[in-house]
């Protein structure tokens, strides 16, 4: 079965939210209110997710959506997206370009197809399990020898601190090359475009990780929970190169 044309209309998604998010960014009005669980929100991040519900509802009137600021419609049809029209909201309300959108499409409950939409820094990644693809040009993840070697990235030290094993991942840092918080969807893009090696955040949304399995996979990675569990149903999310991925895991979880 032929994705392409599932391929143009997450561009056409990419193009809707950014016309909606952009004149936000950076903008010294921008009203940032807290979601019952204290977590930030804007009317970027509302409009950009209803605008892509709407186009969604015009071309696939029988797809279900799964979003993070207006919740679940038909989530158990065949064909489901889901949307996180802002990843990255803190960076966002600070006025990092690091944020993007993210959307997933799901075929009988599995992402076959992903997005990170960069509007501030031109960059379109989409993958479909088997070719990852940044601004139209394949990409893959970087073979590296050995773990002295890797660039490792995470979104926020804390969460990792107060979910996971702090002390394992500790470690972990003191192994690799290079340590850095260049996190949310931009994180999983640079892994996708060889920049960076290992990504890894100890709490996940639905919609914060399905969208990244395809594009991960596409690019010869492999991802899934902090304990090693399917992604497609996990709630915390280590990605890496194949070959590294059951190593990066053990260390994450070992004893220490």
């Amino acid at each position: 079965m032929s994705m392409d044309h599932y391929k143009l209309f997450f561009k056409q998604l990419a193009d809707v939210s950014a016309e909606i998010i952009r004149p936000y960014f950076q903008n010294p009005q921008l009203q940032v209110e807290s979601k019952t669980d204290q977590s930030p929100v804007t009317a970027a991040d509302r409009g950009a997710e209803a605008a892509m519900r709407k186009l969604i509802n015009q071309k696939y009137p029988d797809h279900g959506i799964i979003g993070e600021e207006y919740g679940n419609e038909g989530d158990d049809a065949e064909w489901v997206w889901t949307l996180d029209p802002i990843d990255g909201t803190l960076s966002f309300i600070h006025g990092v370009p690091l944020y993007g959108t993210i959307v997933s499409l799901l075929h009988n409950g599995q992402p076959v197809m992903g997005m990170i939409h960069q509007p501030e820094q031109g960059l379109l990644c989409i993958g479909d399990n088997h070719q990852t693809e940044v601004n139209d040009r394949p990409v893959r993840m970087r073979a590296i020898e050995s773990v002295y070697q890797a660039t490792l990235l995470a979104t926020d030290i804390d969460h990792i601190r107060a979910h996971q094993n702090f002390k394992a991942f500790y470690e972990l840092v003191k192994s690799v090359h290079l340590f850095r918080t260049w996190g949310d969807c931009y994180g999983y893009m640079m892994l996708a475009a060889g920049r960076a090696d290992i990504m890894i955040d100890p709490v996940m949304h639905t919609w914060d990780l399905l969208p990244l399995i395809p594009i991960i996979t596409g690019a010869g990675g492999h991802i899934s929970g902090w304990q090693g569990e399917d992604a497609a149903t996990a709630k915390s999310c280590v990605a890496a190169h194949r070959h590294w991925h059951t190593y990066i895991i053990e260390q994450l979880n070992k004893a220490v």
